[in-house]
């Protein structure tokens, strides 16, 4: 993207964040940013979202969606490192280990709806949920085992939707199957995957660019992304945009 075009996201962005509105209790969701290693460098997979969508119509965006709490009762081949799950649970009356495991469970099922890649591992997988026949057609057990918390973000009042987004991280060696053609919803298109200089490049949200600006960081002095680290939490305070270590 030339630098008019990146100003233009960024001014629309902007004036999204300064939007006032009626306040709406934001919806958990989850996003997954996958990490190739593969290569000379780290690559993240992006896809673009379709420019019908109500919420980031045309950005470029991780693998993601609103959590449906039914997600933490799906059976797994492993859980969450205790570190991960004790930082997702966080703090306050609605933080239990059921909702870390249906928010990190949710990541899980918007890759393979999106993206087609189902993270886990080969074996017999049953269950009855729709949303997850996909895993148990494939053979693959769901496991939360190699997921890291990378970031928190809780979108600014007076957008079309707003969510309490966890994103976490995942290696493409955790991915047990590649669907060829792609995640039964089609939500993304144009999937591929990017270094992180030039997905900051495309026509991402403000808030996925800063978010990459932290995983590079982060990668720079851990590039295991080893479990516990501290995250990011970025919300709106008093009209200003805040973030804090969680």
């Amino acid at each position: 993207m030339d630098g008019l075009d990146r100003a233009a996201v960024d001014r629309a962005e902007a004036k999204d964040f300064s939007l006032g509105g009626k306040p709406m209790r934001p919806r958990d969701a989850a996003t997954l940013i996958l990490l190739d290693r593969s290569g000379d460098e780290v690559r993240v997979l992006m896809g673009r979202r379709h420019r019908k969508h109500a919420f980031m119509p045309g950005r470029f965006v991780f693998p993601g969606g609103r959590t449906d709490p039914a997600d933490g009762r799906i059976p797994v081949a492993a859980g969450l490192h205790p570190e991960e799950e004790r930082r997702l649970i966080g703090t306050g009356s609605r933080a239990t280990p059921a909702r870390a495991r249906a928010v990190a469970m949710s990541a899980i099922r918007e890759t393979y709806e999106e993206a087609g890649l189902l993270i886990g591992e080969k074996g017999p997988f049953s269950t009855t949920a729709k949303d997850w026949q996909g895993f148990a057609d494939n053979g693959v057990r769901p496991s939360l085992s190699g997921l890291r918390y990378i970031a928190r973000a809780i979108t600014p009042p007076g957008r079309v939707r707003r969510f309490d987004t966890r994103f976490l991280a995942a290696w493409r060696d955790d991915v047990a199957v590649e669907l060829p053609d792609g995640g039964p919803t089609h939500e993304l298109e144009e999937l591929m995957w990017l270094p992180i200089p030039r997905a900051r490049e495309t026509e991402v949200p403000l808030i996925t660019r800063t978010i990459l600006d932290d995983l590079e960081q982060r990668l720079g002095s851990d590039p295991e992304l080893r479990p516990g680290a501290p995250v990011p939490f970025y919300s709106m305070r008093y009209n200003r945009f805040e973030r804090k270590l969680i």
